[in-house]
């Protein structure tokens, strides 16, 4: 019985040894991402709003109630479902296009994926401001529309309910565009250069070779990059903020700034509670479809 104490001893401490490695990450992200979590869930049924020093009462699901006719809820729900359907496609196809010719072996490239990638480095603050002075009445982008086509007016980019949604969504894509591209690269670089040799001995060549070859290899990436976007999509706010603080009427507003103007603007802690629990839920279920997509087309090939 005493042999075989230390052996036991022995198998317990390898077996414990990755947990202790891993109990000061588990410790901090239980008290920074775990823990508030939870509290947020809880407060998401109770009144905890204006004066934060009171304890918070029990309400049980009067805040949903309230969330399902919340007609601003609803509209910030559907400029975020479209900022998905307007940002994502195209931060899923361009960067792969602009990876493809970057990574050609010409003289100089190293410079144009510099270009492509500076976009990235860009704080969004700076970033934001500079696209706001280019969208201004009398910015650069009016001063070009009105010289090439000879009109009085220019375009009202961030002031009217038509544009301010998508002078937004270019920004994302511009900012995004540089680092989905690196993504890319990283796959294609990946990829032999015979498949691409024999694809040309078949008669694959061209446009086609990427086609046949590129695109089903990058399928991981693709999805990867699907996966990303469509969450950062989903959580947008910085342009939001910087660029036209949820208006005008409401148009530009998301559900991350909702969700931030009734927390830290109206203090109505418990409510801002019960969005975030209704947006954890839409980035769990697109994460979710996006898996389940990707695992249906492995099995399709």
């Amino acid at each position: 019985m005493q042999k075989n104490l230390p052996k036991n001893w022995a198998l317990m401490q390898r077996r414990l040894t990755p947990y202790l490695f891993l109990l000061p990450a588990l410790l901090i992200l239980g008290l920074t991402v775990f823990l508030p979590a939870m509290q947020a869930f809880y407060l998401s049924f109770t009144r905890y709003e204006y004066d934060i020093t009171q304890a918070p009462q029990w309400i049980g699901l009067a805040n949903f109630r309230r969330l399902f006719g919340d007609r601003v809820f609803w509209q910030t729900l559907q400029n975020t479902i479209l900022y998905l359907i307007g940002v994502v496609p195209v931060l899923v196809i361009a960067p792969l296009a602009i990876a493809i010719l970057v990574n050609q072996k010409l003289r100089g490239m190293h410079w144009f994926r510099a270009a492509f990638y500076t976009p990235v480095i860009i704080s969004m603050v700076v970033a934001g401001i500079a696209w706001r002075w280019l969208y201004a009445e009398n910015g650069l982008l009016n001063q070009l529309i009105k010289n090439v086509f000879a009109v009085k007016e220019g375009i009202p980019w961030l002031t009217s309910p038509q544009f301010a949604l998508f002078s937004v969504m270019a920004v994302t894509i511009w900012k995004g565009l540089g680092y989905y591209m690196v993504i890319y690269l990283a796959g294609l670089q990946s990829i032999p250069a015979d498949l691409y040799e024999a694809a040309a001995i078949d008669g694959s060549d061209g446009i086609s070779k990427h086609w046949d070859i590129t695109v089903p290899l990058m399928r991981p990436y693709l999805v990867l990059v699907a996966v990303i976007s469509a969450i950062s999509a989903t959580k947008v706010f910085e342009e939001i903020y910087i660029m036209t603080q949820g208006g005008p009427r409401n148009s530009s507003k998301t559900i991350v700034y909702y969700l931030y103007e009734q927390a830290f603007q109206n203090l109505e802690i418990s409510y801002a509670c019960t969005i975030g629990l209704v947006l954890f839920l839409v980035i769990l279920g697109l994460s979710i479809l996006n898996l389940k997509l990707s695992a249906g087309r492995d099995r399709i090939s």
